[in-house]
């Protein structure tokens, strides 16, 4: 991250940081500002696992709404962001539980901004035949099984990069662990989600895909 990048970062947080301790003052306008602001990314979290738009849009007023209820609980031990991603996807994923559809993570095909040529969470968009419709929906089960396995610390690392497509040195800021331990963790997750897949994707020992 270059310095100009590095500043334009620490400025958003310290405004947040000025809104949230308004809105935890009691300040209604100031929580509006940050979902104002904030909106829309919820929104596209929620809607790379729930394809409804209506269910997208009252899935992330419901995000806000316990956002806003547990604002007193937030101390600034990560970005607000970082907190407000983590009940938003809490709330998508208890939605698709209690409705009984699986989560369509998938790998995508192309590179991704560190090239690595992985991308877990994204459709390929390939026709819907029946058969490829079975196999997502494996892949979907297999994937949410083997997060679910991960220590938490993997487990929030690779969400944050694959779901949130969070950079590492982000991820780093919010987990309050060095770039390196990220890089680590984010390894280690997609090698263990990699080998729950590969009797399903029928990929060799030495290739993740």
């Amino acid at each position: 991250m270059s310095y100009k990048q590095e500043a334009r970062a620490t400025k958003q947080r310290e405004r947040d940081a000025l809104l949230v301790q308004r809105a935890q003052a009691g300040d209604r306008e100031a929580f509006g500002l940050l979902v104002a602001k904030y909106r829309r990314r919820v929104e596209r979290l929620i809607g790379r696992l729930v394809h409804d738009p209506h269910e997208v849009e009252d899935l992330a007023q419901e995000a806000f709404v316990k956002a806003f209820r547990a604002i007193d609980s937030f101390r600034g031990e990560s970005a607000f962001y970082t907190w407000l991603y983590r009940i938003a996807l809490n709330t998508a994923k208890n939605h698709l539980l209690t409705s009984r559809r699986p989560v369509e993570m998938v790998r995508a095909q192309g590179e991704n901004e560190e090239g690595d040529g992985f991308d877990l969470f994204e459709s390929q968009g390939s026709e819907e035949t029946p058969e490829r419709l079975l196999l997502t929906e494996e892949i979907a089960a297999t994937v949410q099984a083997a997060l679910e396995e991960l220590p938490e610390e993997l487990r929030t690392a690779v969400q944050l990069r694959e779901l949130e497509g969070l950079s590492y040195e982000e991820i780093a800021r919010a987990m309050g662990c060095p770039i390196g331990t990220v890089r680590s963790r984010i390894f280690r997750a997609r090698e263990a989600i990699a080998k729950r897949l590969r009797p399903l994707l029928d990929t060799p020992e030495n290739r993740r895909w």
